[in-house]
Formats: structure tokens, C-alpha cells, sequence
């Protein structure tokens, strides 16, 4: 037990890296800008295996070295239980006056029948020991689920474990960024980003197809949260496979959609400018939403837009885009509201080789600037173009245009297979059922001694709570009450109780 409990802190500790780093099955964007800010410490981060911490070979040794013990300490306690449970209660201790908790007083009626009703009361809560020739005592037990408590609970945390490791092994999960009006259909190839399990095969894939056909906002427009998103939802029309009907889907934060074996979940939005690059003979070189990516809450955003077929240069922007653009008193600019209520687009532009014709590898989020230029006005400094939805700006040097049409939304989608989760869940269940036997069931002995002497018979009364910190005064006297019957209780209570 000892062993599982260090394993326990072991896992949660070695699930810190998890939260700190960033991993690449979460947000593989963030993990690339951080490769990049840090270079040094990427290298050794690889080697470690921190950019994965819950696919690394360290983590799953602690997982399944925790398993083993955990299943190390459940079979001997069982084994343990089991002989209990098929054992009988102890004897009566030969000096009862000196339990913690005990009781006595006499009675006109004969030991043998105090000793029988003995039996019969406390043969409804409890198990009696088997009465045996000249023995002048009952023995009562209670409380035998404790334990089994206890076992369920540890149970309970090799279930959980299972049920994640299949979802580990079997399962997937991938995600993809959509433009409202956009479509998907569940091919390896629609996905931006994709985690498969060890053992997943692409036959697990269910056949479905959705479009986001509407998305809305619920701003927060008063208070400190003032121009942050209370909710959304996507108004989504999928079909189960291409020959099913189509259907209709109101999706929402915490309410995804479920299609076979897959959940479709929406996780967040911002915003996809939408921009005309002409080049310098008047061609469009690029026309269409561009997802920019938010920064922050107030979705404050950063994007890259690349015309590679440009003449006579290919032309890159990068920049950000503040959808409710606003001043500080100091003459700094700040975005002011999530809500687009005053949109401006703000970038850098680039002329040159954006190396793009290297297999059309590079991340849509990356601007390779190494063998390109940065365009300068006429003063020499950086031209910075900042447009507001419908202006067009001309570039220097015959380069060509650039036009702001505008804005439209985007939604991120997760998609995912979990096959263990309602082994996982019923692992949660039975951990919660245990939990709550561990805590309320009491264990408790009991023991009633009959003798008869010249004054009658005495009856001595006694309780032992094995748990400790049970209140067992109370169950003396509703037990002393019983044994009695109609005769008026007069107990005496030990002193050292």
C-alpha cells in the first residue's frame, strides 16, 4: 500500500509537465512557437519526452508500475477478507468490565433466556457466533462491507486506469479549424491536427460529414468580463454517412454531438479576416478568410496570409487583428471588446521567396521570412498597412494591392473516440459506492454475558467500535432496552467508559 501511494504522488507529479509544457496532441501551434523561442532547451525537452509527457515511455512506466501494485495490494487484503467473512466472531473477552464501552444490570429471568433473546436481537443487524456447550456468553459482529468498501475503492482506481489506458491504446483524437459555411468529412486528410492511439486503425473512423452552417455569440457587454463570449453555438447539418439523412445539431460548449462512436465537440473561436491580394499585374493572388488565431481573451489575434503565385514577388503578410480597435491614453493601440465592433487589421508585408516551394510543408501559421523583404514606405521604415473592413491599400513599387472585405468566424472542432470512457465511468461509480461504505459502514463487536448468581442473574453488555470514534453509547442502551423488554432500565454504566 505504501508502494501505491508513492506511485500515486509519483503520477501526479509527473503529470505536472503535462500542464506547464506545451504538448503537441493539445496544441501542436504552441508547441512549435515554443521550440522556436526556446532553441536550446527544445533539444533536451525531445530527449525527455516532455513536448508527449502522457505518450512518454517514463509516464507509462509509472502507470503500469502503479497497476501492478495496486493489483498487489488488492488480491492479498481480498484473500485476507475473504477468511474473515467465512470466520466467526470472536469470543467473549472474560472480563467484559474492562472494554471501553460497557454495561450491566440484573434481571429475575434465567440466563438461558437472557441468552436466547440475546440471539435473537442482535441476529438481525449482526452475525452470532454458533452457540457452544457451557458457554455463558453471545458474540455479536457488524460491519463486514467496511472492508469490502475499501477493496472497491482500490478496485475502483485499477478500473479508471484500464479504462484510460484503452482509450490510450484504441482511441484517437484530432481537430479542425472551420469557417462558417465550411465542411468536413472524417478522413485523416480533413484534419488539422491528429492524435491516434497505439493500437488505432483507420477502420475505426465512423463515415460522417458535417457543415457549420451558423455561429453565434453570447457577449458579455457589462461588468469586469465586459466584451468576453458568455456562450456560443454552432448550428451544424451532418449526415451519419453519405447515403443517411441530413440532420440538424444545435452545437455547444460541454454538448457535443455524438455520431456512432464519436464525439464532436466545440471548443473555441475567433476570427478570419477576409483579404484580396492583387499583384502587380492586377491579378488576385489571393482571396478568402484567413484564420487568425487569438492571443488572449478578448481574442485579440495573430495570422500570417502568404500569395505565393504573386508577380513579379511573392507577397506575405503578418500581423494582427483587433476586433474592437481602440487608444490608451498613453497613444497605445489596445482591443477593446471580443465582439468585432470596430475591426482593424494591422500587418506587416513581405516581398520575396516565402519558401513555400519546399513541398508545401510549411505551417499555415508561419511566415517564413529568411529569404524575403521586408516592403519599407517612403521614409524608409516599415510599411505597416492598417485597414478597416473595404479599404484598399496600394503597395509600393509596383508590388500590387491589398483589400480588407472583412470578417467572418471560425470554429474549432474536436473529434475524438474514447472507447474506455464507460469503463472509466463505471471506475468513477464503484470508486464513489466505496468511498461512501469506507466512510459510513461501522464495524462493531458486541457481547452479552448472562450468570446467575444468589441475586438473581447479571447481565453484562458490551461494545467495541473498530473503526474508532463511533459513538457506541447509544447502541448499549437501545440493545439493553431490547434485552429487557418491559422492565424498567436501570443500567450501570462502567466508569472507565
Amino acid at each position: 500500500m505504501r508502494t501505491a501511494l508513492v506511485l500515486l504522488l509519483l503520477l501526479a507529479l509527473a503529470a505536472v509537465p503535462g500542464s506547464i509544457v506545451p504538448q503537441e496532441g493539445v496544441d501542436a501551434l504552441a508547441t512549435t512557437r515554443w521550440r522556436e523561442d526556446h532553441p536550446t532547451l527544445a533539444p533536451i525537452y525531445d530527449k525527455l519526452g516532455l513536448f508527449d509527457v502522457y505518450g512518454s515511455v517514463w509516464f507509462s512506466a509509472i502507470y503500469l508500475l502503479l497497476m501492478i501494485s495496486l493489483v498487489g495490494c488488492i488480491v492479498p487484503r481480498t484473500l485476507v477478507y475473504w477468511r474473515a467473512l467465512r470466520a466467526q466472531p470472536p469470543r467473549a473477552p472474560r472480563n467484559l468490565a474492562r472494554m471501553p464501552d460497557t454495561t450491566s444490570y440484573r434481571t429475575e429471568e434465567s440466563a438461558e433466556q437472557v441468552l436466547a433473546r440475546a440471539r435473537e436481537v442482535l441476529g438481525r443487524r449482526h452475525r452470532v457466533r454458533k452457540a457452544e456447550p457451557g458457554e455463558d456468553a453471545v458474540s455479536a459482529e457488524r460491519g463486514y462491507l467496511r472492508e469490502a468498501g475499501n477493496l472497491v475503492f482500490h478496485l475502483s482506481v485499477v478500473v479508471v486506469l484500464v479504462g484510460f489506458a484503452i482509450g490510450g491504446l484504441f482511441g484517437y483524437k484530432g481537430g479542425v479549424i472551420l469557417v462558417t459555411g465550411d465542411g468536413f468529412g472524417n478522413t485523416l486528410t480533413s484534419y488539422d491536427d491528429f492524435v491516434p492511439g497505439s493500437l488505432f486503425t483507420p477502420d475505426q473512423l465512423d463515415p460522417f460529414s458535417f457543415t457549420v452552417e451558423d455561429f453565434e455569440v453570447d457577449w458579455l457587454l457589462s461588468g469586469r468580463a465586459a466584451g468576453q463570449a458568455r456562450g456560443f453555438s454552432a448550428d451544424v447539418r451532418y449526415r451519419e454517412d453519405r447515403d443517411a439523412e441530413e440532420k440538424s445539431y444545435d452545437l455547444r460548449v460541454n454538448h457535443p454531438l455524438t455520431v456512432g462512436s464519436t464525439d464532436i465537440f466545440l471548443i473555441g473561436h475567433g476570427y478570419a479576416p477576409v483579404v484580396t491580394i492583387r499583384d502587380g499585374n492586377g491579378e488576385v493572388a489571393y482571396n478568402g478568410p484567413t484564420i487568425f488565431l487569438p492571443q488572449d481573451q478578448s481574442l485579440f489575434s495573430f495570422g500570417v496570409i502568404k500569395a505565393p503565385s504573386a508577380q513579379p514577388e511573392e507577397i506575405g503578410l503578418e500581423g494582427v487583428l483587433y476586433p474592437t480597435f481602440g487608444m490608451t491614453e498613453e497613444g497605445d493601440p489596445v482591443n477593446l471588446l471580443g465582439k468585432a465592433a470596430n475591426p482593424l487589421l494591422s500587418v506587416l508585408v513581405y516581398a520575396g521567396d516565402l519558401g513555400m516551394d519546399e513541398g508545401g510543408s510549411q505551417s499555415v501559421y508561419v511566415l517564413d521570412k529568411a529569404d524575403a523583404e521586408q516592403v519599407v514606405d517612403e521614409d524608409g521604415k516599415p510599411l505597416r498597412l492598417d485597414m478597416r473592413p473595404g479599404e484598399t491599400v496600394t503597395l509600393p513599387d509596383g508590388l500590387g494591392s491589398v483589400t480588407f472585405e472583412g470578417l467572418q468566424d471560425w470554429q474549432r472542432i474536436q473529434i475524438s473516440q474514447t472507447p474506455g470512457k464507460m469503463i472509466a465511468l463505471a471506475g468513477v461509480v464503484l470508486a464513489l459506492a466505496g468511498l461512501l461504505g469506507s466512510l459510513f459502514i461501522r464495524p462493531r463487536r458486541v457481547w452479552v454475558r448472562a450468570r446467575e448468581d444468589a441475586d438473581g442473574t447479571l447481565v453484562e453488555v458490551a461494545a467495541l467500535d473498530r473503526s474508532g470514534g463511533g459513538e457506541v453509547a447509544p447502541v448499549l442502551e437501545e440493545l439493553v432496552a431490547q434485552l429487557r423488554g418491559n422492565q424498567p432500565l436501570e443500567t450501570k454504566r462502567n466508569e472507565t467508559s
